[in-house]
């Protein structure tokens, strides 16, 4: 599983149980609350009361007297009152008075006079001096049934001289309570999405930073170039640099070590035929002998110094991980110019040049965005190596293609034998080089690999092939100028 799925799953199940839990302590505490609510009034009531029922209780006309009526005439009043959200209708105040003993002397209801109250707690702790409470089902079964009762002490003279308890069922709340609740839970389930939806996104945040992080680091392992991230996490960012830097001093210590036994090893041969035509020179040769040895000996200095140029030239490029001095390039005038570069080799050798680089049905030159100095190079690579394997007085073909959109393909075709099938999979290889024809020296096997370097740098391709009557193309693919 994914690192950035296992954090949003790992987000995800705190932030689901947090909001559980908290919907669950709110739920909890929002019917004790109210409940609290309820009784803090029904304590108010119950000792106003009270004092209102003081007169009728002293006289013994609790059951008859102007006390009895009031209520009475209380419990058939009519309401219609809006409540926040939700409508009340009923008044739901249940009011009974105890005597000393207990005994209920008047009941709002009517239902329970002349029972014995004195050991429901309400009574019983009231009499006792105590704060009279209690909460009892009207029915036994039916948990919604609970009724609320709270009452207060009938004071004359400093005396008690009675009990009156207002009672209210539980149930006449739940309006409340349920509308809390769904408050409750309706905002929590929006801040749980909103949680989410942040964790989510912080996650592919993250997830995208690791992303582009892993790209960088399997195109090092390819040795393609590339960047490291500069965008997400701060310390992914960092990380990303961190790794850069140490690739950089790592692969500048491989380079230099591959590059020192490279050229030392291409370096034998051309060193080797020096010496050996310096030491003959210095013995009685005819002057044949002389001439030939002395041209041995210039050839081979001019082989070393081009090996030691172009190893300078592809170590460059391939240290280099972006284009410096990118402008807009006319294909056709860049090819002139190396054309007119190589003229005094084509003149030599009898070839001509054919060149056919403009789109079909336009009189538009083609045009690409990189870097002069490195197109310039990687075509004369391109033509030099044409001009060694086509045979005197032929003809190198060079054509654009634009059959794919946003890319100009340009290749250099030549009349020669072609590449031989076993060396098709090498002709790039560093130092990797084929006999010219009529002649058993070879290149210093860097031209193509140059190319290669710089095509790649401008997110083009180079491939060579054989064609089907003869000689060898090489097709370099590269952007487009958008404009």
């Amino acid at each position: 599983m994914k690192l950035g799925i296992r954090i949003l799953l790992g987000y995800f199940l705190i932030v689901g149980l947090a909001g559980v839990f908290i919907q669950r302590v709110f739920l909890a505490e929002v019917k004790p609350a109210v409940r609290q609510a309820m009784e803090d009034t029904l304590v108010d009531t119950a000792n106003i009361l009270a004092e209102l029922a003081a007169d009728d209780m002293k006289q013994d006309h609790i059951a008859d007297g102007n006390f009895a009526r009031r209520v009475r005439e209380y419990a058939h009043r009519g309401v219609d009152a809006k409540i926040w959200s939700f409508r009340k209708t009923t008044l739901d105040y249940r009011i009974y008075v105890t005597d000393l003993n207990g005994i209920v002397l008047f009941d709002s209801t009517g239902r329970a006079v002349g029972q014995d109250y004195s050991r429901r707690n309400d009574v019983y702790l009231t009499l006792q001096g105590s704060y009279g409470v209690r909460s009892t089902r009207d029915i036994d079964s039916d948990e919604r049934s609970t009724v609320m009762h709270v009452a207060a002490p009938i004071i004359d003279n400093g005396k008690m001289i009675g009990v009156l308890t207002v009672a209210k069922p539980n149930n006449t709340l739940q309006p409340a309570i349920s509308q809390s609740e769904k408050t409750i839970l309706r905002w929590g389930a929006l801040l749980l999405f909103l949680s989410l939806a942040v964790g989510l996104a912080v996650t592919l945040w993250i997830g995208r930073s690791l992303g582009a992080l892993q790209r960088y680091a399997r195109a090092v392992t390819a040795g393609e170039r590339v960047q490291p991230p500069v965008n997400g996490a701060s310390e992914i960012v960092e990380l990303g640099q961190a790794l850069e830097s140490m690739r950089q001093k790592l692969e500048g210590k491989q380079y230099v070590e591959h590059y020192i036994h490279s050229l030392t090893h291409e370096m034998k041969s051309p060193l080797a035929a020096i010496q050996g035509a310096a030491e003959l020179l210095d013995e009685n040769l005819p002057d044949a002998q002389r001439r030939r040895f002395a041209h041995n000996i210039r050839s081979q200095s001019q082989r070393l110094a081009e090996l030691i140029e172009k190893m300078l030239a592809l170590a460059a490029i391939e240290h280099r991980q972006t284009l410096e001095k990118v402008v807009t390039i006319d294909l056709g005038e860049l090819l002139d110019e190396v054309i007119n570069l190589l003229e005094p080799r084509l003149q030599r050798t009898g070839i001509s040049v054919r060149r056919d680089i403009y789109p079909p049905g336009s009189a538009l030159q083609p045009r690409i965005r990189g870097e002069v100095f490195l197109l310039r190079q990687a075509l004369i690579n391109l033509l030099d190596n044409a001009i060694d394997f086509s045979p005197p007085d032929s003809v190198i073909v060079i054509k654009s293609d634009f059959s794919l959109p946003g890319t100009v393909k340009l290749s250099v075709r030549d009349s020669g034998l072609g590449i031989p099938a076993y060396a098709l999979t090498r002709v790039f290889e560093r130092f990797y080089s084929l006999p010219r024809p009529g002649s058993t020296e070879k290149s210093t096997g860097l031209g193509l690999c140059f190319v290669q370097q710089v095509a790649e740098l401008h997110h083009g391709q180079i491939s060579l092939r054989n064609c089907g009557d003869g000689g060898a193309e090489a097709q370099l693919s590269l952007p487009a100028d958008p404009g």
